[in-house]
């Protein structure tokens, strides 16, 4: 079955031996569940025969759609968590439980990643260093260097869209006896499944692209089948678990997954190449462009009719007195923090995902202070095209 027909059917309709089974995984808000026997619980909560029983343990609703995650990444497990952070945070954990306390990330995160290594783990002894993920050499000296226990980063970086040879990095932490963690956010199943290229954990942003209609708040995490007892343990233990109302949402969400993102790629190549002949923009970034520094890689990894609906832009001479202005002046794009809804957001990273670094971080990374970043949706693409263009007016 096609990743497209999966993100449709899998997961539901998973009860057995009843003479009716719902069309759809309903939301089962129940915190506990009963046995006809003690011997049945006694089995279920030793975890010898499958079902429910409280449900930071598992629940219906969540167990639905965490097969169906796990079938579109090709993983051996997987955990709906509160957030996608809180899906990073048991990643993390998961991997170092039993390898040195030393991370190697890529110096290009969305910045509540390093946050995150560097005044949570930090503290309780965890060493993190910074690479430039897309320069394999750099790689694998920082790896000799540091010999971490984890390796961190995202299938495509945000905001300024870089691209890593997650495969390569993959065969390098696995030889230095590393696990990779990939964020998978930005391009879903449908463009890269990490674990199939190597890496041990995957995470996504389910608020993203997976719920996909900015109603929804959580994270999914996917392991491979050497990780997967250590992220169910630490699942049932720490409790990070998604609603199961959210999970709900985010499955029917994935049910359009496939339509909405060959929608807003296609809308994306289109803002991407108006953009670059516009002259009130210095530079676009964008995974599609030929002239990307990454094409290689993006080529090889990255199904051709799907590259990505992410589109940041420096504006010409613009500081956050003009990008204030511009942004004001939408009628139909929405500012928001976000990113993966069928409405086309713009952000501001210097406000929004990376406000946390330093003026002079944001711009060692790149980040100047004319950057916007789209996140392009589901319109007609005339109609982005016509609000960008008056703004820009």
């Amino acid at each position: 079955m096609k990743p497209e027909s999966k993100a449709v059917h899998w997961g539901d309709r998973q009860r057995k031996g009843e003479d009716y089974v719902p069309a759809t995984t309903p939301i089962y808000t129940a915190t506990t569940y009963s046995y006809d026997s003690m011997e049945d619980l006694d089995r279920v909560l030793g975890g010898e025969q499958e079902g429910p029983s409280y449900t930071r343990f598992g629940n219906p609703t969540r167990a639905g759609l965490e097969e169906l995650v796990r079938e579109l990444e090709g993983g051996s497990y997987a955990a709906a968590c509160a957030s996608g952070m809180a899906a990073m945070h048991l990643a993390m954990v998961a991997a170092l439980m039993d390898r040195p306390k030393r991370v190697l990330a890529a110096d290009a995160l969305y910045a509540t990643t390093p946050t995150m290594l560097l005044n949570i783990f930090g503290p309780m002894g965890v060493e993190t260093s910074f690479v430039d993920i897309c320069d394999l050499e750099a790689v694998e000296a920082a790896v000799k260097e540091c010999k971490p226990g984890a390796i961190v980063m995202e299938t495509v970086s945000n905001p300024l869209l870089r691209v890593g040879q997650v495969d390569k990095i993959a065969a390098i932490a696995r030889a230095a006896g590393a696990v990779l963690i990939v964020d998978s956010t930005f391009t879903t199943p449908l463009m890269v499944r990490p674990l199939e290229l190597g890496a041990g954990i995957v995470v996504h942003s389910a608020t993203k692209y997976l719920a996909g209609h900015g109603d929804v708040l959580g994270g999914v995490i996917i392991a491979d089948k050497e990780h997967q007892e250590a992220v169910r343990s630490l699942a049932k233990t720490l409790g990070p678990v998604m609603s199961p109302f959210e999970c709900y949402l985010t499955m029917r969400g994935i049910k359009t997954l496939a339509v909405r993102v060959e929608k807003q790629c296609s809308n994306a190549c289109r803002v991407a190449s108006w953009l670059a002949a516009h002259p009130r923009v210095e530079r676009v970034y964008f995974t599609g462009d030929p002239g990307h520094p990454d094409a290689a890689t993006i080529r090889r990894l990255f199904p051709a009719n799907l590259l990505g609906a992410m589109v940041s832009f420096d504006l010409k001479g613009a500081g956050r007195e003009e990008v204030f202005r511009f942004m004001d002046s939408f009628k139909m794009i929405v500012r928001a923090t976000s990113l993966g809804d069928v409405h086309t957001g713009a952000s501001y990273p210097a406000i929004s995902s990376h406000r946390e670094l330093s003026a002079k971080h944001r711009q060692r990374l790149g980040i100047g202070d004319g950057l916007v970043r789209f996140s392009i949706g589901i319109e007609a693409v005339e109609d982005i095209l016509a609000d960008v263009e008056q703004a820009l007016a």
